[in-house]
């Protein structure tokens, strides 16, 4: 495993790969100016449009996103040569892993010998399939039937339970532990770190944000690739990192890898090497480039706030004049596109995202109440004040406890493979994201349905209530939470669902109506040129007349798949502009979810759950009115051990 790059990156390689970030940038930045004020026009317009309805019921938690922090020795094969050692690894809250060779020096503040931003990772357990991932990143120079230059540590593992850490750019990670209990701590605990890293873009409502998102999949469109993938997961540098890499690969591999020393799995882990070093200049010059364009960036949507304003209804004149002659052009090739092509598949991918997301959704209300159960067994059988604390504390937390979460995470996961199978002939590879998305919709939706009773609970308990009283008080807030928690798990549903056939079908009707718009583009280009050219673009305008038919089409299938008589026709704000005027008005859809399996334990045995509500809301801070309820109706016994404090 000694094999390196014949030499490291000298002088011309890094002038080279400047000159490529130089080179992406200028192609790159144009689409973003141009998304940029696509966004500040939808954001002025929503504001002068018709009230929308109103939106999530909960509570947001204040406390995401993050992870929990895990720390703990584990076996790293590092160094020069690389070769097994003890390593003591800590997981920080926002998704980095860092290395230290003592737990002293953790707790010194010492430098860590090494640290990684986990976005874009995988993870194996796996050492023969490890094994072979390393065999296909140099075709014809296995160690199968050749004698190595060098021992092979992959083959000696020390430890019986191994994890590998995988990325298409950047070095691996290897890593081995003397249990499997550990070893799944540590792959539950890293899963949560990628997840949260890979959807920082995702999750935001910044309008510079999406319009960062949807300048990459312009960008990328100009390059050839129409169907929607994983290329946005991380920052926007990493995004804008990994969409070079992908197109510097293939030059980087022939030239580079005939000139790396070793043979077998030792070139391979040098090639991984050399990656990691050409994907660190990248993402160093393009972080520099963004924050250089900050300003710019900054100065731009000031002005454009200021200067579309005064004139947005002759600006959304001239796009309604537009898309109406665009309309009558596409409409009868689309309906017959949808018809044809898309039609069968829709309905199949339709019910299998139904699936998934109400399932998750549903394990999230049953975790609920099973850590709700938990908290009475412990209330029955220990009611002492430190343990009631502790139990309180843990509960509060569960959004947090990666292996608590996995019943929820797990039922996001079940139906990758069938996904995939049926969207990758629509030119759909981003099964990943859609799959970290459910997960992130599971954890915020328990966060929010904590945050929500402890905040309901503060408002409603006094020290002047007796012991009664408080309970009928918390049987009320439990039920307001249950029905928002419904309501909330009914939307979200319905508005992932509508956002992801978007992006699955959108994509594939554009590349399959090109033939067909090409002459109306041009010749509608000229009136948005002469009138906002600066603002609108014709091939952004079509794609939201597309956007909007597509989106009635997958309204009527919803409807029929969750059999109810109304299904909100308008568009959810991220997937179309909303001056579109054949919106609808929003109307819940009634789905099945665990929240309604979850309501019928709620209803029994609440009169033994006050002290764990009382003492959960002391977890997230909320202690002032609560304390003196909790002392009046329990008074403290003589106790050894002290709250537990939060990590």
């Amino acid at each position: 495993m000694g094999g390196r790059p014949s030499s490291p990156l000298d002088k011309q390689q890094q002038q080279h790969l400047r000159d490529q970030v130089d080179v992406l940038l200028r192609n790159f930045l144009p689409c973003y100016r141009r998304q940029l004020a696509a966004s500040v026009l939808q954001q002025i317009s929503k504001e002068l449009g018709p009230l929308e309805p109103a939106g999530c019921q909960l509570l947001r938690s204040k406390k995401l996103p993050r992870v929990r922090e895990h720390r703990g020795p584990l076996t790293q094969l590092r160094g020069r040569p690389p070769r097994w050692q003890r390593s003591f690894c800590v997981l920080r809250g926002d998704g980095r892993l860092e290395w230290f060779s003592r737990r002293e020096e953790y707790e010194n503040g010492g430098q860590p010998l090494g640290s990684m931003a986990l976005t874009g990772y995988t993870i194996l357990t796996s050492q023969l399939e490890y094994l072979r991932l390393l065999d296909t990143l140099c075709p014809g120079a296995s160690s199968g039937g050749h004698a190595q230059e060098e021992p092979d540590p992959l083959l000696d593992i020390p430890e019986r339970f191994p994890l590998f850490l995988q990325h298409p750019f950047r070095r691996h990670l290897c890593f081995s532990t003397a249990t499997r209990e550990t070893q799944h701590a540590w792959k539950l605990a890293l899963q949560g770190g990628i997840r949260l890293r890979g959807t920082v873009l995702q999750r935001s409502s910044a309008p510079a944000a999406r319009a960062f998102l949807d300048a990459v999949q312009q960008y990328r469109k100009r390059q050839g690739h129409f169907g929607d993938d994983d290329s946005t997961l991380g920052s926007d540098a990493e995004v804008l990192t990994a969409v070079l890499m992908r197109e510097l690969r293939p030059a980087l591999r022939a030239q580079s890898l005939p000139g790396l020393r070793g043979g077998g799995r030792a070139r391979a882990w040098a090639w991984t090497e050399f990656l990691d070093a050409v994907h660190a200049a990248v993402l160093a010059g393009v972080s520099a480039e963004l924050r250089a364009f900050q300003p710019e960036k900054d100065e731009l949507l000031t002005t454009l706030e200021r200067t579309l304003r005064p004139d947005v209804d002759q600006t959304l004149r001239l796009r309604a004049q537009v898309a109406g002659r665009l309309r009558a052009q596409v409409q009868g090739p689309l309906e017959s596109c949808l018809q044809q092509e898309v039609g069968t598949q829709l309905a199949r991918v339709t019910q299998t995202l139904l699936s998934t997301v109400g399932a998750t959704l549903g394990a999230v209300g049953t975790l609920h109440t099973q850590g709700i159960d938990r908290l009475f067994r412990h209330l029955r059988g220990s009611p002492s004040g430190a343990r009631l604390r502790r139990e309180v504390y843990c509960f509060g937390e569960m959004p947090w406890d990666p292996e608590l979460m996995q019943m929820c995470y797990r039922v996001a996961e079940r139906n990758r493979e069938r996904l995939r199978q049926l969207t990758e002939p629509f030119g759909f590879l981003g099964t990943q994201s859609l799959v970290f998305r459910v997960q992130d919709l599971a954890q915020q939706l328990m966060a929010d349905a904590a945050a929500t009773f402890l905040q309901l609970a503060d408002q409603c308990l006094t020290a002047a209530l007796d012991c009664q009283q408080a309970v009928e008080q918390l049987e009320k807030v439990r039920g307001r939470v249950l029905k928002k928690s419904q309501s909330d798990s009914s939307s979200t549903q319905r508005q992932f669902i509508q956002e992801w056939l978007v992006r699955i079908f959108l994509p594939f009707l554009l590349v399959q109506l090109e033939p067909h718009s090409k002459r109306q583009l041009l010749e509608d280009e000229r009136d948005v040129v002469a009138g906002c050219g600066q603002v609108l673009t014709v091939t952004g305008i079509y794609e939201d007349v597309v956007r909007g038919i597509l989106m009635q089409r997958i309204d009527q299938e919803l409807k029929e798949a969750l059999g109810v008589n109304e299904v909100s026709g308008a568009p959810d704000g991220s997937l179309a502009a909303p001056w579109v005027q054949e919106e609808a008005a929003a109307r819940n859809v009634s789905v099945h979810s665990g929240w309604q399996q979850a309501s019928s334990c709620f209803r029994s045995g609440f009169r033994r759950d006050l002290p764990e509500f009382l003492l959960d809301q002391l977890s997230e801070g909320l202690a002032s009115s609560l304390s003196c309820v909790l002392v009046f109706l329990w008074p403290p016994q003589t106790e050894a051990t002290p709250p537990p404090s939060p990590p």
